[in-house]
């Protein structure tokens, strides 16, 4: 039996003996526990609270005791729209620390702010409100919600950390996924993780003590001894795809011991995109691979939204520059302003990707990356490259929908043959949007990939970036991008 079917072999076992077929995550990714929930609908009711007052102090200020009923009206819609916004942007997450918390509070309200001007847009209501009052609801809005949520976010990661460290929790496992379990439980969510339990196996037991962040309390057959000495209140199974029956055995052992199970099953062989676990039908189904696009439809509009606005906005404001480079390149040799490429876009598809000319035509046959000294590239077509001038038609590209503004860059279509049977995944980098910039490119992964190596770092990053994508991380790389523009290893 191969380790699929041993996992799939698991899965039906654990759903046979369930007693509760309420949806779980992994326990290390962000859920939406009792002590998550608690904390969004304490802080949204704080903020709504304070954006309504807020509101209706300014126009009673504005217009006298009397607060016209489209004021009411905004602070009615403004309160519900910001259930969904500030959800997507997590705002009230308690791993946030304060200054990631605010800004993604801001990050939201933002949002909230220009989904309500489209919303009195297309109304055409936008005159019925007083655009002083207005401006200051807006400013005031953030201000106030960022004040009160520091103490109250304070409160609740006191009274998580309490919760964390007055239950007791181990691991039933004693090889590298649980060793890793052990480190993220630990220094990632503080929880109060006091030792691992291997299975009958003197070398794993005697491996395992060598460890002495991790000591090991005992073996499976001591199991419940360990449980009562250590007054545990959760046990975490990480033991390999191939020990299915032990999985099934100690789970239904475990059923009368007044522990919470929770199972992180070994992917360690597998990569890994974007997984998830949810509920089918009852059943407890893991998404292995799945692209965020289609996992997160509601992420997916708003990056696109993004996307296109941004890109609207750059060319508008950058179209002196695109004129004046479109002239340099159509002068420095001849030849179209523009050049065209075949490559993949989301999900393998072909797209034609837009680029300013920076070689002499030529009648290669063969696709070659630039390198250093190139004598294909015009010494206009130099600094384009390495000023990344030349990647700004692309915006269009953005704009037509082929393209995000950031993603996993994408490559020629005989780039991507020839690495594709070299490097493990490597299309799987298509499992969403390419971008004009991305992770790998603000993490020194630009340019030529003259190795093997290099282009294995770049899918890594590339693969990273979906598996963690969010509009938050998609800002934090816009940001990043200008500061690695100029490079001297752009040929």
């Amino acid at each position: 039996m191969n380790d699929m079917s041993r996992i799939q072999s698991a899965v039906g076992s654990l759903n046979r003996v369930s007693l509760n077929k309420r949806t779980h995550e992994f326990p290390l990714a962000p859920q939406a526990n009792g002590s998550v929930q608690l904390a969004f609908w304490l802080h949204w009711m704080v903020a709504t609270i304070v954006q309504c007052g807020l509101l209706v102090w300014l126009a009673t200020e504005k217009a006298g005791d009397n607060v016209d009923s489209h004021y009411r009206l905004l602070a009615v819609v403004s309160s519900m729209l910001a259930i969904p916004m500030f959800a997507f942007f997590r705002a009230y997450s308690i791993r946030n620390g304060y200054l990631v918390g605010i800004a993604r509070i801001l990050g939201a309200w933002a949002t909230l702010i220009a989904s309500l001007a489209f919303i009195a847009f297309v109304a055409k209501t936008s005159e019925s409100y007083s655009r002083e009052v207005i401006l200051q609801w807006m400013s005031l809005g953030f201000a106030f919600q960022a004040l009160a949520f520091v103490p109250i976010h304070k409160v609740l990661r006191r009274i998580d950390k309490k919760h964390r460290f007055a239950n007791a929790s181990i691991i039933i496992g004693c090889g590298d996924i649980a060793l890793t379990l052990a480190s993220k439980l630990r220094y990632e969510r503080k929880e109060a993780m006091i030792g691992m339990v291997c299975l009958d196996d003197e070398d794993a037991c005697e491996q395992a003590a060598e460890t002495p962040y991790f000591p090991t309390l005992g073996t499976v057959s001591q199991l419940r001894s360990v449980i009562r000495g250590n007054s545990v209140s959760r046990v975490y199974i990480a033991l390999p795809a191939r020990e299915t029956d032990q999985i099934e055995g100690l789970y239904v052992d475990l059923l009368d011991a007044s522990v919470d199970v929770v199972w992180v099953p070994d992917f360690a062989n597998l990569k890994l995109l974007n997984h998830s676990i949810y509920n089918l039908g009852g059943m407890p189904a893991i998404n292995l691979n799945e692209s965020p696009l289609t996992s997160y439809p509601g992420g997916a509009f708003f990056k696109s939204m993004m996307d296109r606005t941004l890109a609207l906005a750059g060319v508008l404001i950058l179209s002196p520059l695109l004129l004046a480079v479109a002239v340099a390149v159509k002068l420095s040799s001849p030849g179209p302003v523009l050049f065209r490429q075949k490559r993949h876009g989301w999900n393998g598809n072909i797209i034609e990707v837009l680029k300013f000319r920076s070689m002499r035509m030529h009648d290669d046959q063969k696709v070659k990356q630039a390198s250093k000294d190139d004598p294909r590239v015009t010494p206009v077509g130099r600094f384009l490259r390495r000023s990344s001038i030349d990647e700004l038609p692309q915006l269009f590209n953005v704009l037509k929908g082929d393209m995000s503004l950031v993603g996993p860059r994408p490559h020629a279509i005989a780039h991507n043959d020839y690495y594709s049977d070299k490097i493990i995944a490597y299309m799987a980098r298509h499992r969403i949007k390419p971008g004009i910039t991305g992770l790998a490119q603000i993490s020194g992964y630009r340019g030529e990939t003259e190795t093997i190596d290099k282009m294995q770092k770049r899918v890594e990053l590339d693969l990273d970036y979906i598996n963690h994508w969010s509009l938050w991380l998609d800002v934090k790389i816009l940001i990043k991008t200008p500061l690695t523009l100029i490079s001297k290893d752009i040929y």
